[in-house]
């Protein structure tokens, strides 16, 4: 079992940068492949990134590509999302999610999630 807790969300402008940050606990983090999604209001939740236990392989969804970066330090068993260049349309609730196994831009093949963190974009 992983538990995560994302923290790091806020209001900010456009243009701007913020880091989300996804820390674990329970067994296994290292092991497993960490992603990042969000949902604005009245949409699903979409794939933002992910990369493997290794950190030697990461994807990006094209509408971040460029702009945000994941990363993840397992010694702290901690993972990060750094967003520079915020537009209003990356208005959303941010998850970060685990899974063991291959990365994946599927939502329904992670088993773990938090419980998001709110950012807003202002124009």
């Amino acid at each position: 079992q992983v538990q995560l807790v994302e923290s790091g969300g806020g209001l900010v402008q456009a243009g701007g940068s913020l880091r989300l940050s996804c820390a674990a606990s329970g067994r296994g983090f290292s092991d497993y492949v960490m992603g990042w999604f969000r949902q604005a209001p009245g949409k699903e939740r979409e794939f933002v990134a992910t990369i493997s236990w290794s950190a030697d392989n990461a994807y990006y969804a094209h509408f971040v590509a460029g702009r945000f970066t994941i990363s993840r330090d397992n010694a702290k068993n901690t993972g990060y999302l750094q967003m520079n260049s915020l537009k209003p349309e990356d208005t959303a609730v941010y998850y970060c999610a685990a899974k063991p196994g291959l990365t994946s831009t599927l939502l329904s093949t992670y088993n773990y999630w938090g419980q998001g963190t709110q950012v807003t974009v202002s124009s």
